[in-house]
């Protein structure tokens, strides 16, 4: 039964599940904690823990029967595999020195895995591994990797950090479990059907430390019973910075898992019943209470604004950024753009703005404004600086110049249905080849990309200027780009499927949400218009140099993520730099420059990137690189698999 309903939120995170002890009698071990407990699903062992394949082979020279929990025709299928995660024994060590260990421990754990498949589940977790060193398990898992298709392997992985990141050597005994996943998955070479379980404790790492896992491929969080706190009448609960990261899991369609035994006195009431199988009506299960009360957290969650829910099939999906200059675009691209109220009212606000500082009170009904509209497309920009001169009381002539010949015919329509005809003049040109009849008082375009300067704003609007007077006046009038390195474990395997050189050397606009953002944003490009001076060139060198905040930890960058920031007159900016982004707009997500092969950070460890914008005759491209802590192959050299056509 699902945690609660939440507007708009369909992800696997209403989902709880509950660890179970081994029991034969799977259908019994279904029927308690789904139907008595509540739970959605099981994390149960496949094998009797006592199992040990050197002591099987002694007695009965391998022909005995493997001690699997239960025959597969026990449930149906869609049991099995709705509601059954395997749990691989948690005894197996495969880097252990005794060499029985070591070798039941790989076969044991090839047997459960090939059970496992045999009954469709859709995952297994892992255990943890046992010591610092975990290459011969990697190495096993990785080889079991290559033959799956679809099932999931979750690697328990405890969460926790040392604390004292001084030098003194203190947390000599503690280590950092990011390390240990680290480790693991680059022995598996970022396999994506390999994820994390974490192990939720009492005590949390630091919130810099805990935002690392947001950008890693976590399936589930265990939380287990002495994690939790008791309230004022004996019910179990967390902490504040708990409920903060819970919150965080439902957030990342990550599935809660409830472990251990009831330490909860209201909890233990009924626990002596769950024994009795004589009578399933009256058990009530002992680890119901916490059950609920995570249920109780998912449901007082603010229910998805309407722009998440329309931006949840775009989250982590990887596109390719428009070419508008090179390309005409659709109608459809055209009517998601125009529905972005946000954005217009802001253009409205700098048109209006720049209208009342270009014409005083007093010539407001003889002198007339001439307002170009560069990149018109299907006419938003041309209502929005209609209406801008009916609330400032100002005149205004307007051209609307567009490449696109299938806009134009809708500009005319429009032109046409609102009774334009007076103000309005449309032009079926390219801004950069017209030859305008008289020079503009204002130059309004909508050129910008995610990263800005993506989308050739700089080029379209150096052909523009030349018809703007000198005093005129250029909205937006100046745009900056912005990045930061995240960890995006999804986004890197999804880029690595296509297995070429091209996909990695191409930037993508991505809704980014499974990331974590690793150091604040830094300003990179900035482009400023009207030109000051016509030898100005638009390519662009930037060095940026990113610290780590000490207390994150050992982090993985695989790639940037990148904003703009634009100022459209004065005061009225627009944007998605996170730290300053106009609420409520959705015209761009983020753009992700990825990085072929992952850097590995040390903590407080500084980043060195560089970026290029660089110019050709017919196309403009973006080059990056790392020179520290390593160095990276310099990205996307001549623009040989990303660039923007001029």
């Amino acid at each position: 039964m699902p945690l609660g309903e939440r507007q708009g939120d369909k992800s696997e995170s209403r989902y709880c599940g509950v660890e179970t002890d081994f029991n034969d009698d799977m259908p019994h071990v279904l029927a308690f904690n789904l139907s008595s407990g509540g739970f959605d699903f099981v994390i149960a062992p496949l094998m009797d823990p006592a199992y040990r394949p050197s002591l099987v082979q002694k007695g009965s020279a391998g022909s005995g029967v493997l001690p699997f929990a239960g025959s597969d025709l026990v449930m149906s299928p869609s049991q099995w595999s709705s509601h059954v995660v395997g749990k691989i024994s948690s005894w197996i060590d495969l880097d252990s020195e005794d060499e029985t260990i070591r070798m039941d421990s790989e076969t044991t754990l090839k047997q459960e895995i090939a059970w496992a498949s045999h009954l469709s589940l859709q995952a297994c977790l892992l255990p943890a591994p046992k010591g610092t060193s975990c290459g011969n398990y990697a190495r096993c898992v990785n080889q079991i990797l290559q033959g799956l298709s679809n099932m999931q392997l979750w690697l328990r992985i405890p969460l926790v950090k040392p604390d004292d990141d001084s030098a003194d050597g203190k947390n000599d005994t503690l280590v950092d479990s990011w390390e240990t996943w680290n480790s693991f998955r680059l022995l598996c070479e970022h396999h994506s059907l390999l994820s994390v379980a974490l192990d939720i404790l009492g005590t949390l790492p630091s919130a810099n430390s805990l935002g690392r896992w947001f950008g890693e491929s976590v399936r589930a969080a265990i939380i287990n019973t002495e994690a939790f706190l008791t309230n004022a009448r004996g019910y179990p609960c967390l902490s504040k910075r708990h409920q903060r990261l819970v919150t965080g899991f439902f957030n990342h369609s990550i599935q809660i898992i409830i472990s251990g035994k009831s330490v909860h006195p209201q909890a233990n009431v009924a626990a002596d019943a769950s024994q009795n199988h004589s009578d399933e009506g009256l058990q009530r299960h002992a680890l119901r209470p916490y059950l609920d009360y995570v249920g109780y957290l998912y449901q007082k969650m603010d229910p998805l604004p309407e722009q998440e829910r329309f931006e949840l099939g775009y989250r982590d999906f990887l596109q390719s950024p428009l070419q508008p200059l090179m390309d005409n675009l659709e109608a459809q691209t055209y009517e998601t753009f125009e529905k972005d109220a946000m954005k217009y009212i802001q253009y409205q606000r700098a048109v209006s703005k720049a209208l009342l500082d270009r014409v005083p009170d007093e010539e407001a009904f003889t002198k007339t404004t001439v307002l170009m509209v560069v990149g018109a497309g299907r006419g938003p920009l041309v209502r929005a600086s209609l209406q801008a001169a009916e609330e400032t009381g100002r005149k205004l002539k307007v051209f609307a110049v567009e490449k696109n010949p299938n806009a134009v015919v809708t500009l005319h329509a429009l032109v046409k249905l609102e009774g334009w005809e007076d103000s309005v003049t449309i032009v079926s040109s390219d801004m950069r080849h017209w030859n305008a009849p008289e020079k503009a008082d204002i130059l309004v375009s909508e050129l910008l990309g995610s990263f800005g300067d993506n989308e050739l704003s700089p080029e379209c609007l150096d052909g523009a200027q030349r018809f703007l007077k000198e005093d005129g006046i250029s909205i937006p009038s100046s745009y900056t780009s912005f990045l930061q390195p995240v960890t995006a474990s999804k986004l890197h395997n999804d880029i690595k499927a296509h297995k070429d050189l091209v996909h990695f050397e191409t930037a993508y606009v991505v809704k980014i949400h499974n990331v974590a953002r690793l150091a604040p944003t830094q300003p990179v490009f900035t482009f400023t218009h009207p030109k000051l001076s016509d030898k100005e060139s638009n390519q662009r060198y930037k060095k940026l140099q990113f610290v780590i905040p000490n207390d994150t930890g050992s982090a993985m960058v695989h790639g940037f993520a990148g904003y703009f920031d634009a100022t459209l007159y004065k005061d009225v900016h627009l944007g998605i730099e996170p730290s300053t982004a106009t609420p409520n707009m959705f015209s761009w997500f983020a753009i992700f420059f990825p990085l072929r092969t992952p850097i590995c950070l040390s903590p407080g460890s500084n980043l060195d990137v560089h970026f290029w914008r660089c110019c050709g005759p017919t196309k403009v491209w973006y080059e990056w690189s790392v020179t520290s802590p390593t160095s990276s192959p310099i990205h996307n050299t001549n623009g040989r698999s990303y660039w923007v056509g001029l």
